[in-house]
């Protein structure tokens, strides 16, 4: 199950009791106080896993708490402590405080570490409290207890392109071809219901492209599967926007541009300020590939006319973004 968005409630561990101890060995029937400090309780620590994909794993279990540090030992052993709940997120994993709304931490790398609250302290055996007054102390502390706090955890995938469009303008087909990546095709609209990830290597270079669900005019204001997944590339560096050449004539090629740019500015006028490739999609499927001067004009952007199936111009497309991410941004 894919999530975006989970909310849980964490705890770290409980800190163990001191105890209250005297030594009795074979020559030193009264001896002194020994009582050890209890051990200290389980941090909650949050690691980027570049494994895990989603917050599905959070969203039937909202409740974590960290193990409890157990109690001091005779001979002044300190307790064992409590072990540390390490919770795998996704990189690109947001923590927040559920009820403020402020951000706590952006694990925004794989094997990025976060304590986000640590175990309770070891109270103190009676081996503290003794004095030249009281030499034999029946005094011990508890262990302070854990922390706790209700937490909202967001995910904005770490990708280098984020791939936009209408539905079915071929960006899961793309995806498929240049990467790894297997994400459900099918001739219908909103084929692609959740983001998808690839890693596409290309001339000694490996980058990662994020495929959204296609965008339809009033994604904003909810309409088709609405604008939540838009967070998705807003980490992206540059934006691949497809247009499908099968959607009409020139104007209506020129207007699908404008309506997936119109819903990224109600969305985020700074994503929609990113810089952008576009690409005229599926032209293998007309006789002759369609005039792409006219949505340059427009749009004031130079245009590719590519195939996935056929691999028609491809590989100048992944030429062109390996290019721009190695610093010529004048190659848009």
């Amino acid at each position: 199950m894919f999530k975006d968005e989970v909310v849980v409630h964490v705890k770290s561990g409980k800190g163990g009791a001191g105890i209250v101890s005297f030594r009795r060995e074979k020559y030193e029937p009264k001896g002194g106080p020994d009582g050890g400090d209890g051990g200290k309780g389980g941090d909650i620590v949050f690691i980027g896993d570049p494994q895990i994909g989603s917050l599905g794993n959070y969203h039937d279990n909202q409740k974590f708490v960290a193990e409890n540090g157990r109690p001091g030992g005779s001979a002044k052993k300190t307790g064992r402590g409590g072990e540390n709940l390490v919770l795998k997120v996704p990189p690109g994993t947001i923590i927040k405080d559920r009820d403020r709304g402020h951000t706590l931490k952006d694990i925004d790398q794989a094997g990025r570490e976060f304590v986000l609250i640590k175990g309770g302290t070891g109270g103190r055996g009676n081996v503290h409290f003794a004095s030249a007054v009281n030499q034999t102390p029946r005094r011990s502390e508890e262990g302070r207890p854990g922390e706790e706090r209700w937490i909202r955890l967001e995910l904005k995938m770490i990708a280098h392109v984020g791939i936009i469009g209408l539905p079915n303008a071929g960006k899961s087909t793309l995806l498929s071809r240049i990467s790894r990546a297997t994400p459900r095709i099918a001739d219908y609209p909103f084929t692609t219901l959740v983001p998808q990830l690839g890693i596409v290597e290309f001339d000694f270079n490996r980058f990662i492209f994020a495929d959204i669900p296609g965008l339809i005019e009033g994604a904003h204001d909810g309409q088709g599967l609405g604008d939540r997944f838009l967070r998705h590339i807003e980490r992206t560096r540059v934006l691949l926007h497809l247009v499908d050449c099968q959607i009409g004539d020139q104007q209506k090629i020129v207007d699908a541009h404008k309506v997936v740019m119109n819903e990224i500015a109600s969305y985020s006028p700074t994503l929609a300020s990113r810089p952008q490739i576009v690409a005229v999609s599926k032209v293998d499927t007309l006789p002759e590939p369609p005039c792409v001067d006219d949505l340059a004009r427009a749009i004031g952007l130079p245009v590719l006319a590519i195939s996935s199936h056929s691999g028609h111009s491809v590989k100048e497309l992944l030429g062109r973004i390996v290019r721009f991410l190695h610093g010529d941004e004048e190659e848009l």
